[in-house]
């Protein structure tokens, strides 16, 4: 896919060949829906209500800063939730908890950042529903869960939808895989009980959501932090393999650091290769990242610890529709 994304902003030659195989997608992914829609293929409703934040489009558009958001949320109103999440980049393939110390390369960097947070207990599996099954036994305490990239995946029913949407990129050519980089059509938005446009203009009915941070630490001593301020003046390389990376680059410049930028596909396997030509007073990274070069990081390595800020009216919604019986919440 990776070298199709030049494509899927833009309107090329190449689509005279993408385009009908994008209609063969569309009509695929409309049939799987229809068959779990129609009961012809199962899904599973579990014991306790199911959150899943998506979006309908390849690649990142904040989807792991809003799941961990709300999942403090829910800490704040009373519930116990967990994060079931599919471990994307990772080899594991079966259910599996992830933890502060759990291998990036087996369980995927944006499992691993999750848990690095130590919210609540984060499972991964590519069959989410086996994934939610594994947690609840381990965690019976937990009365809610947040499924992180689950929206495509109708095996598992779900409580409430929340899409995310990339406000610069948005929907691109507005093209179906692989012409464009819609996983469903926008129309799948109408279904959906919430929608979070990450980095840009948001409608009336809409969320509206940022990244907000302007704190390092040294990914060799989490205790030694940094302002903005204290990298003035220095030869600043930033290196980001997210889903796009020019958000972050965009970040860092709004912050006043001027630096060389180092793009890398979204969850890039890092190694000391990669670090180790850069010549720099200090290097920048996401916390994504950060898991993934921890083992052979240099003293010069920062990381830029981001979080989700968007109105709390999608708690309440999330709250009322999970909460039919009226259940106060602390």
């Amino acid at each position: 896919m990776q070298g199709l994304e030049q494509h899927w902003y833009r309107i090329t030659p190449l689509h005279l060949i993408l385009l009908p195989i994008s209609f063969i997608f569309q009509v695929l992914a409309a049939t799987r829906r229809v068959l779990y829609r129609s009961g012809i293929l199962t899904s599973v409703k579990l014991p306790v209500p199911i959150i899943v934040v998506g979006n309908i489009t390849v690649g990142g558009s904040g989807k792991t800063p809003l799941t961990l958001w709300l999942a403090q949320q829910l800490i704040d109103s009373g519930w116990h939730p967990g994060i079931i999440s599919r471990g994307h980049g990772g080899t594991t393939k079966s259910p599996l908890a992830v933890y502060v110390s759990s291998s990036p390369i087996e369980a995927g960097d944006e499992a691993v950042l999750m848990a690095q947070r130590k919210l609540c207990p984060v499972w991964i599996g590519r069959d989410r529903v086996g994934a939610a099954r594994a947690l609840l036994k381990a965690h019976p305490e937990c009365d809610i869960v947040l499924s992180d990239d689950g929206l495509q995946h109708y095996r598992l029913q779900r409580d409430f939808e929340i899409a995310v949407v990339d406000g610069v990129r948005r929907f691109g050519n507005g093209f179906l895989l692989p012409a464009g980089p819609l996983r469903e059509p926008l129309s799948r938005l109408t279904q959906v009980d919430a929608i979070v446009v990450h980095g840009g203009a948001a409608t009336e009915d809409q969320h509206s959501m940022q990244l907000f941070g302007q704190s390092f630490y040294n990914l060799l001593n989490s205790n030694a932090t940094a302002q903005a301020a204290d990298f003035f003046g220095q030869r600043l390389h930033a290196l980001a393999g997210i889903g796009h990376p020019q958000r972050f680059f965009t970040h860092l410049n709004l912050l006043g650091l001027k630096v060389q930028a180092h793009p890398f596909p979204d969850h890039h396997r890092f190694t000391p290769a990669d670090l180790d030509y850069i010549e720099a007073d200090a290097i920048l990274m996401t916390e994504k990242d950060a898991v993934k070069c921890a083992t052979f990081a240099n003293e010069k390595c920062w990381v830029l610890r981001v979080d989700a800020q968007l109105d709390s009216l999608i708690t309440q919604q999330i709250l009322e529709k999970v909460t039919p019986d009226g259940r106060q919440t602390a």
